[in-house]
């Protein structure tokens, strides 16, 4: 007997050996304490819903920017200490005639004295109330804006919002009233949401029933991984809503996080299902199967969900609470979906044992191959890893340029940030927000500020003055308000007023510029940089307003995106290496899932920027960038699911070689014993991705849609012709190790027994 063939037969190690006994007992342990379990698991679900029942209402949608970030501190000093800044609500009142006319004087003059005596309104500014303000009136003069600052956190402002806007809106005395800004576009969301939500369940639910019938040929075992899924779920809600408590959470996570949790939770409970039902097939009692189930399977599920996690994770190096809170999330029902495969399934499956076969649909389909199911020959996947590596070149360069051509639209992407656009067309808040770009010249409702540290108005009104004419003759900028008046083009056209005063503070003063470029497009940027560039009166000075969150967003990405991705390439690495054995093998994975994401990022940018198949994917508003954020997120979701895959059919391909040493037999068994089930995994989870993908809000939709194209590549073209093509080509290389790190795996690394 050969060295290599003695290896090969013997245990995988001491320490593979303690952990392997250790998921052993803890199967025997679920399977003696099976009732216990499922009882404790339906408390905590009687626990969690009503918990966990309201999180969209809780959730926000801030944290885009890091909090040291300039235009963060810009901003907060402006709500701390001036009670000031972009209005977070714009009331756009349309009149039958002009807006001068006596009775639109009248009703304006009313709306704006009825709004600043609201409960939570710290400042209503309109119009009429600024003697006819220019800049607040249509260019048609058929309409004007009243503009209304709320007070407290974001959470108070939301609740002013929620009370308020429903008694101002609408049609009274032939006005019309609209509503937008940043706190109405937060509560259209919020309710969008809550309907996406409603509307993705009913139809991934059934859908994923259909498909579970279609693997397991039976309704009993079609049901146990949707209970686990609802598990994951229920604990998804609640984990938000608790991190919520922590830091701030955006309300795009629950969409997302839902179908992550759902999606793996499935994942892990085919894989778990389908070797528990192996295991009775070979002839074990119930006890055996749960304990080897647990001890094989689980191991695999345990080590995949660490691989999904430790790429959410890296979501934490950036400095956004925004890309943070789905981490948390992440990380916390990736745990979920992970727990509930692995001791609340082999619970019910202690309990249902031999029954899980029942009310079996197997009359319904053709009977499948006596080989293809115990010897792991004969079977499509068997078949087909053998064409592609009879000739793995061209298939890896099919492949290969193939991706690359899908992805190639990625190098023209644009990058901004998210507005009032995110909603769909007809959405109450983008409707309004879209009549005041287009009637409306100057931003009022987005300015860009800038706050004067240790320079106080009254002391310094020279100084103040003075810096205010020279911002005014910057190029983009049509009005500059400060406390010594207001300037265009170098001149001051209004002196100080009563309402100057809120510039004033005793840590020092602010600036507000109005300009005309978008404050998310390049013109706005660069707008940006200009004023940074200017010299102040104050060495502290901080530009903020939503300009300049982008151009700090930008420069915060920029910042971490190479340490996140050598964390992900690390941790990745060494996480494999650990599970197969082998150098070459991670190296390959690493490779395989960065090519299929190339597709995933081209659809991006040629559905979502481009504004092609919207027919397919349902209608949205084209802005001709993508949020600057969904890459980063998108990436790293994808790169775990990626990740899954490719630990599932190394687990199998692994068994394989250490029982035979043969590449290309372990390659094509490990496909066939594992295709399948990788398929029907990764249709599932493209079916809930697109039912989210239904979503009105276009962040959602696009998470949706990237994420279920990438599980697709992933499932068939990455799978199914790049790995076998691959591993052929490296033939036996894919396992070598130095005799050094050989013995270190023995003892260290983590893989599934035979």
């Amino acid at each position: 007997m050969t060295a290599d063939q003695k290896e090969r037969e013997a245990p995988p190690g001491i320490g593979k050996g303690a952990k392997r006994s250790l998921l052993e007992r803890i199967g025997h342990g679920v399977f003696r304490r099976r009732i216990l379990v499922l009882v404790a698991v339906v408390v905590a679900i009687g626990l969690a819903l009503p918990f966990g029942s309201d999180v969209t209402e809780r959730l926000s949608e801030g944290g885009i920017t890091a909090t040291n970030a300039e235009a963060t501190r810009a901003d907060n000093i402006l709500n701390k200490d001036f009670k000031a800044g972009a209005p977070h609500l714009v009331f756009l009142v349309k009149t039958p005639g002009s807006v001068e006319d006596p009775a639109a004087v009248k009703f304006g003059t009313e709306l704006t004295d009825r709004l600043a005596k609201e409960s939570g309104v710290v400042q209503a500014e309109s119009f009429w109330s600024l003697n006819g303000a220019p800049p607040l009136r249509g260019e048609d003069s058929k309409s004007a804006m009243v503009l209304v600052r709320l007070a407290g956190d974001e959470n108070e402002v939301s609740k002013a919002t929620t009370r308020i806007v429903p008694n101002i809106v609408g049609k009274r005395d032939g006005f019309t009233v609209e509503a937008t800004g940043v706190a109405q576009v937060r509560a259209e969301v919020n309710t969008q949401s809550d309907e996406d939500l409603v509307r993705a369940e009913l139809i991934a639910a059934p859908l994923t029933l259909l498909i579970l019938l279609l693997v397991f040929r039976g309704v009993i075992a079609a049901l146990t991984p949707l209970a686990v899924g609802g598990l994951a779920v229920v604990g998804a809600l609640v984990m938000l809503k608790v991190f919520n408590m922590m830091v701030p959470v955006s309300v795009f996570a629950v969409n997302i996080t839902i179908a992550l949790g759902l999606g793996l939770a499935i994942d892990y409970s085919l894989f778990i299902l389908t070797r528990f039902r192996e295991e009775l097939a070979s002839g074990s009692d119930v006890k055996e199967a749960i304990g080897t189930t647990v001890r094989t399977a689980g191991r695999t599920v345990v080590f995949s969900a660490l691989t999904v996690a430790v790429s959410m994770s890296s979501l934490l190096l950036f400095p956004m609470n925004f890309l943070r809170s789905f981490a948390y999330a992440g990380i916390s029902v990736v745990a979920l979906a992970a727990l509930g495969a692995v001791v609340v399934l082999p619970a019910l499956l202690s309990v249902l044992g031999r029954k899980v076969d029942a009310l079996s649909l197997q009359g319904l389909f053709r009977s499948r191959k006596k080989a293809a199911q115990t010897d792991g020959s004969g079977g499509f996947w068997h078949r087909w890893s053998l064409i592609v590596m009879k000739r793995p070149l061209p298939f890896f360069l099919i492949v290969t340029a193939l991706l690359l051509v899908v992805g190639s639209p990625f190098l023209g992407a644009k990058f901004g940030e998210s507005d009032d656009r995110v909603l769909p067309p007809d959405a109450p808040a983008h409707v309004a927000a879209q009549y005041i770009r287009d009637n409306y010249a100057s931003k009022e409702d987005s300015p860009l500020t800038v706050v004067l540290p240790g320079v106080p108005a009254q002391a310094d009104s020279t100084k103040i003055g003075d810096y205010a004419t020279k911002l005014s003759q910057v190029s983009g900028v049509t009005r500059v308000d400060a406390a010594t008046g207001s300037y265009i083009k170098g001149e001051q056209v209004a002196p100080p007023d009563p309402s100057s005063a809120r510039f004033d503070a005793q840590v020092g003063t602010w600036v507000s510029i109005i300009s005309e470029p978008e404050p998310y497009s390049p013109q706005g940027g660069d707008l940006v940089a200009k004023v940074r560039d200017l010299p102040s009166p104050s060495t502290d000075r901080l530009v903020g307003g939503q300009a300049a969150q982008l151009v700090d967003a930008r420069v915060n990405v920029g910042g971490a995106l190479p340490w996140v991705l050598l964390f992900i390439a690390v941790t990745t690495f060494i996480l494999l290496f650990l599970f197969t054995g082998s150098l070459l093998i991670p190296l390959q994975a690493i490779f395989m899932n960065l090519l299929s994401l190339t597709a995933t990022f081209g659809a991006m940018v040629f559905i979502f920027q481009e504004g092609h198949l919207r027919w397919l994917v349902g209608d949205f508003i084209v802005t001709d960038n993508v949020n600057i954020r969904m890459p980063i997120l998108m990436f790293c979701v994808a790169f775990g699911v990626s990740m899954d895959y490719q630990v599932f059919m190394l687990s199998r391909i692994k068994e394989h070689h250490e029982l035979t040493g043969d590449n290309v037999a372990s390659v094509a068994g490990g496909l066939e014993r594992v295709g399948r089930l990788v398929t029907a995994a990764a249709v599932i989870v493209a079916v809930v991705l697109f039912a989210f993908a239904t979503s009105g809000l276009t962040p959602v939709k696009l998470l949706g849609v990237g994420l279920a194209i990438a599980v697709i590549v992933d499932a068939t073209l990455i799978r199914g012709a790049l790995m076998p093509a691959l591993m052929r080509m490296c033939g036996d290389g894919n396992w070598w190790l130095p005799g050094w790190l050989r013995a270190f795996h023995n003892k260290f690394g983590l893989s599934e027994a035979r």
